[in-house]
């Protein structure tokens, strides 16, 4: 007979199965609670013998013999977590002293010659430095993590100037425009540009299969580039791209030229937002257009600009990542299949009326990104 016979109250295994459902806990910790549920001995219960506990749940008979005591000796919750040792038996590789150096060295710039840290040469610049007399790679990396530091990754991002007039004073700008009701006679429209790599296959990909992922070959073929203009309404969830085989002013005023005069050919005044893209100005309109026609259309332009840096305040920007992740990230082969496929992503997000839920404030931005506003006396 066993010594330690696990019987759960109705409350703890309601408890355990609560915690197995949400799947947040450590795997150990879920672990344990399994072994606890298959192991319990109360009326009901499943009663499971420690072998078939194991197999079922990956573990040794020896870890499931720990588990039962450490329930009937301390408890559920000792039964899932292990309580620390009062005197671990082995000292810790990194004290508080030597974390800090560690977080402080990992924040730094690199050493000359390496483009990043690794975890493995910051294990050597601690020996090196004679902050311990040695270390593994994979106890800096766990030290590491519990900060969440992770110096071998870069992001890229706009990193707007501090205390910049000239920042926040668009930034609001544009918060505002975004606050306005809608107004079918001054439409809002955000407009954005990006370029589309365009790839072709050099050997025909291989479907994927049960069993076996897809397959391409690593080589292909370039066959150019082709521009993408995004033209969003966020407060009618409507969308629509242009492809052009280049991003040249003239491309950029027939973009205009359309949503003026034809797209809101009734509106007073239509509304657009777009970044500082040196295409972007008023000027295209006299490369594309008779001068009589590039007033006429400027006149019913009301242009707000995103601050330089800040591009990620325009809500095309948005769809255009959102283009990006549903229907670009792969090998295009040519203009025409670009059109193709950009057509129809465009016609079945229109067709759902996806709209941007745009929450950022100009309350928000005073109080968030209080150090771009300039100090006054």
């Amino acid at each position: 007979m066993k010594k330690y016979i696990v019987t759960l109250t109705a409350e703890e295994r309601q408890d355990l199965h609560e915690l197995i459902a949400a799947g947040k806990a450590a795997a150990k910790k879920l672990a344990h609670a399994r072994i606890l549920l298959k192991a319990d001995a109360a009326e009901g219960g499943p009663a499971w013998p420690d072998g078939r506990i194991a197999e079922a749940v990956e573990v040794s008979v020896a870890t499931i013999e720990r588990v039962r005591q450490r329930f009937v000796e301390q408890g559920l919750e000792a039964a899932l977590v292990r309580k620390k040792q009062a005197r671990p038996s082995r000292e810790r590789a990194l004290d508080g002293r030597a974390e800090a150096q560690l977080i402080a060295l990992a924040c730094s710039a690199p050493p000359d010659g390496r483009k990043a840290w690794t975890m493995r040469l910051l294990a050597d610049t601690l020996v090196e430095l004679e902050v311990v007399p040695t270390i593994s790679d994979e106890t800096v990396r766990r030290a590491l993590k519990k900060g969440e530091l992770k110096p071998h990754l870069k992001e890229q991002w706009c990193i707007p100037p501090e205390a910049n007039a000239e920042f926040v004073a668009a930034m609001e700008d544009v918060l505002d425009v975004y606050h306005r009701p809608y107004d079918e006679k001054r439409p809002l429209v955000c407009l954005d540009e990006a370029s589309k790599q365009l790839l072709g296959e050099v050997i025909q990909p291989i479907p994927a299969a049960p069993g076996q992922p897809g397959r391409f070959d690593y080589e292909s073929v370039r066959n150019g580039t082709a521009n993408l203009s995004m033209i969003s309404e966020p407060l009618l969830g409507w969308r629509a791209v242009k492809v052009t085989e280049r991003r040249t002013a003239v491309d950029f005023a027939e973009v205009v030229r359309w949503l003026v005069e034809e797209v809101h050919a009734e509106a007073e005044k239509v509304v657009l937002v777009m970044d500082n893209l040196n295409t972007h100005k008023l000027a295209s309109l006299y490369e594309a257009f008779p001068p009589e026609q590039a007033r006429r259309i400027a006149e019913r332009l009301e242009i707000h600009h995103t601050p330089k840096h800040g591009s990620w305040l325009n809500m095309a920007e948005i769809e255009l990542s959102v283009l990006a992740r549903q229907c670009l990230d792969r090998r295009i082969e040519s203009p025409e299949e670009l059109r193709r496929e950009v057509e129809a992503w465009e016609e079945d997000r229109n067709e759902r009326g996806v709209e941007v839920e745009w929450q950022f404030t100009t309350a928000d931005a005073r109080i968030k990104l209080h150090r771009l506003y300039p100090t006054t006396q």
